[in-house]
């Protein structure tokens, strides 16, 4: 019997197929989905090359997904910037910190080479003055395997003991290659790199110190005592002054020889300063002090014996006593003319020595300094195209960087907007964001350079679409 058609029956067969074409639908965008957002990717970490299948959006979803750590001076690099696309590449090279020298300035300084003459080389891609900028090798032995070669090209001159020699083979690190020439370091020998008329050159400086002592005058003090016996105004010496001495022991540090710098390590006092003595007259009376004083005085002493009531005389019984004067009650004595007295002045004292100065305590070290503190403009570019040569930009696009912080500060450290909290050289706003590359951001150009390139790779790409930007909306 065949089954009826009913109203009921029809919309359940509707909804069947309302939710069967649903399913459809979303098991085709999940397939869709999946296929765009599958993506394979070329990733390069410190020259190592590996194709991924990821479904990251971002290069740091990738680097998370992958458990690659970025640290702060670390450079990323995408050819797709930092969204992710199917067959892009990404490379991530790890920073070590080494150490430059611009115009005997030392600065700590970050870097991706895999050679002194490849970091000595970014300097002088984007180099605008003739500054000379050498690498210390001290502190980077350990940054590679074998230590980091100094020069892969060629042959490297070395130089160290008053003495030149030529090492042909320049891939060496800077260990192996003094080793082959029977150079021996001292605990405090510098070693350091630096390109000469297109020679790489191996410096070795031999640090010494010695001792030597210097003798500082202390002033002697002047005390004045004032004298009666001696006429107002009149000056006369009781002691002479000596001045008394203090002894410093001064290190001394020699590099090839020549002194560098001094540091006090020790301070005494060897002979106490004799104070000077000098005695001075009373001062002089001012004029009419004495006889105002006077008039005053009398004319007090008359008041008072106007108001004494006078005695009666007793009536006289003869001739005899008429002569002999009455006897009165009271005996008045004639007034009394005070005259002022000079203020007491205590007697001249013999000096007394006084208790020995303690010694001065040696002065303690001055902070480390080292990085671009208060550079002038010329060195803070100087040091700001080697960093960002080591990022590819040199040409148009460091043309570009020094357009833009001429304008946002004229390469000072120090620069404040008045209408705002930006500050530094890249006018970061507020100032303090620079924290993210050292404490001293307020005083070392060199922190104020890395974090403004920083901040202008991860929001522009390169400095020249920053300077557009500039341009446009006169802030970047």
């Amino acid at each position: 019997m065949a089954r009826r058609w009913t109203p009921r029956r029809f919309v359940v067969l509707r909804r069947i197929r309302v939710v069967s074409c649903a399913l459809l639908v979303v098991l085709a965008t999940v397939l869709t989905f999946g296929i765009a957002a599958r993506k394979s990717v070329a990733l390069s970490v410190n020259g190592q090359t590996k194709m991924v299948t990821t479904y990251a959006y971002s290069v740091d979803g990738l680097l998370r997904e992958q458990g690659i750590k970025v640290k702060t001076h670390d450079l990323v690099d995408s050819t797709s910037g930092g969204q992710l696309r199917n067959h892009a590449a990404v490379t991530v090279r790890s920073a070590y910190q080494t150490t430059i020298v611009i115009q005997g300035q030392r600065v700590p300084f970050w870097t991706t080479a895999t050679s002194m003459d490849q970091l000595l080389g970014f300097f002088e891609e984007n180099r605008r003055q003739a500054m000379k900028v050498t690498v210390d090798v001290d502190n980077v032995y350990n940054q590679l395997t074998g230590g980091l070669v100094i020069n892969q090209a060629g042959p490297v001159t070395v130089i160290a003991d008053g003495k030149t020699s030529v090492a042909p083979d320049g891939k060496l690190p800077a260990a192996s290659i003094l080793d082959s020439k029977g150079i021996v370091l001292g605990k405090e020998d510098r070693v350091s790199v630096e390109h000469d008329q297109g020679t790489t050159v191996l410096r070795v400086q031999r640090v010494t110190h010695g001792n030597t002592q210097k003798t500082i005058p202390i002033p002697f003090a002047t005390r004045t005592v004032v004298d009666p016996s001696l006429a107002p105004g009149q000056t006369q010496m009781r002691q002479a002054g000596v001045a008394g001495r203090r002894l410093q022991t001064i290190q001394v540090t020699y590099v090839d020889g020549q002194a560098e710098s001094e540091q006090v390590i020790k301070e005494e006092t060897v002979a106490i300063p004799v104070d000077q003595v000098v005695a001075v007259g009373p001062d002089k009376p001012k004029e009419g002090q004495n006889s105002g004083q006077q008039s005053k005085d009398t004319g007090k002493d008359s008041q008072q014996a106007q108001k004494t009531p006078s005695p009666s005389p007793s009536p006289s019984k003869d001739s005899q006593s008429a002569t002999t004067p009455a006897p009165t009650p009271t005996q008045i004595k004639p007034p009394q003319t005070t005259q002022p007295t000079q203020p007491s002045t205590p007697a001249p004292t013999k000096p007394e020595n006084k208790p020995a100065p303690s010694p001065a305590p040696a002065p303690a070290p001055s902070p480390s300094r080292d990085g671009l503190w208060h550079a002038e403009p010329d060195i803070a570019q100087a040091y700001a195209g080697g960093a960002a040569a080591q990022r590819g930009w040199t040409g148009s696009q460091f043309d570009d960087l020094v357009k833009l912080w001429n304008k946002e500060s004229e390469w000072r450290w120090y620069k404040k907007n008045p209408n705002s909290d930006a500050y530094g050289i890249p006018q970061s706003l507020p100032g303090s964001k620079m924290a993210k590359f050292g404490d001293n951001w307020r005083d070392d150009a060199a922190i104020q350079i890395d974090w403004g390139l920083w901040y202008i790779n991860n929001n522009y790409g390169n400095p020249s679409t920053a300077w557009r930007h500039s341009e446009r909306y006169n802030w970047y």
